[in-house]
């Protein structure tokens, strides 16, 4: 019985492997060719196994691009959720995280931006697209209770990751954190 389960486990240990594998492979593509890119085909050649065995994980090329997205988005909700529960100031933490964007993050952040943007036209991303803005919701209702600004806090930070990607450059913490905190105590007439 013992040597059945440790045979079982070790192909669900091979099968997790081959599954973070390709979805490695996937995220490469992304970062070099974009979403546009990414194919069973290419994905296979990138991991260097068949396209049959990528099929055999990922059904679909929408299961691929969820898979993908979702080992992304799951990185950046577990960073939110550890500022949302830590008794740290929460928006520098998170200025730091969007800070990262320019820099050791860039090309998760690159790959995120990429495949959310992706989810206008492929609907089977948009619930984990949305995962980014439903955390940054939460932390910024750790802050205020005004829906209005919550919603302009999110808005702001997709437009601050947008440009950080876009300008290609280091990015200041300590600016993103006012930017952000002033975003917060500003309420107009």
């Amino acid at each position: 019985m013992a040597a059945e389960q440790d045979t079982v486990d070790g192909r669900r240990l091979r099968g997790q492997r081959r599954r973070a594998q390709i979805i490695e492979a996937t995220l490469m593509i992304v970062l070099r060719d974009g979403a546009s890119g990414v194919t069973h085909r290419t994905v296979a050649k990138e991991a260097g196994i068949t396209t049959s065995l990528t099929l055999y994980y990922f059904a679909t090329l929408d299961d691929l691009l969820v898979a993908a997205l979702t080992s992304v988005t799951d990185a950046y909700t577990h960073r939110i959720r550890q500022l949302i529960d830590s008794e740290d100031d929460p928006l520098d933490g998170l200025a730091h995280l969007i800070a990262e964007s320019a820099g050791p993050g860039r090309e998760r952040a690159l790959a995120e931006r990429e495949l959310s943007t992706l989810a206008a036209r492929r609907p089977a991303l948009r619930p984990v697209a949305r995962r980014w803005r439903d955390n940054v919701a939460e932390l910024a209702r750790t802050q205020t209770d005004d829906q209005d600004t919550v919603a302009a806090f999110v808005a702001l930070t997709d437009g601050l990751c947008t440009a950080i990607l876009l300008d290609d450059h280091e990015a200041d913490p300590d600016h993103i954190r006012a930017v952000l905190r002033k975003s917060l105590s500003t309420t107009l007439p």
